[in-house]
């Protein structure tokens, strides 16, 4: 049986944590794509695919103990979802300015 996900509680999210966990781009993609899409995603959809399997489980890990995303297993596939309620409670407009600035670098005649 496969170990159940660890989630911080909302109190528990740090600043640097959140702020360490997307200063890496892989990571900063994935919550992206996460934060983009209407429901609930995947792991292999919510990733970029040129990374290892390995690479993918530490970057998911490493946003799921910052309390950026809950995942719950449903079968065999993990699905992953941004923890944007919580993260707005903890820390109002965060996520929304540091989404906001990535599709600024992206796109930068905006």
């Amino acid at each position: 049986m496969a170990r159940p996900f660890v989630h911080p509680s909302t109190e528990d999210i740090s600043l640097e944590g959140v702020l360490y966990a997307l200063a890496d781009p892989h990571r900063l993609a994935i919550i992206r794509r996460l934060a983009g899409c209407s429901g609930n995603m995947n792991c292999t959809a919510a990733a970029p695919c040129e990374l290892p399997k390995s690479t993918l489980s530490h970057h998911f890990k490493l946003l799921r103990e910052a309390g950026l995303i809950r995942s719950e297993r449903h079968g065999t596939q993990v699905i992953n979802t941004v923890r944007r309620d919580e993260l707005e409670s903890r820390f109002p407009g965060l996520l929304a300015t540091i989404l906001k600035s990535a599709d600024a670098v992206d796109d930068p005649g905006t």
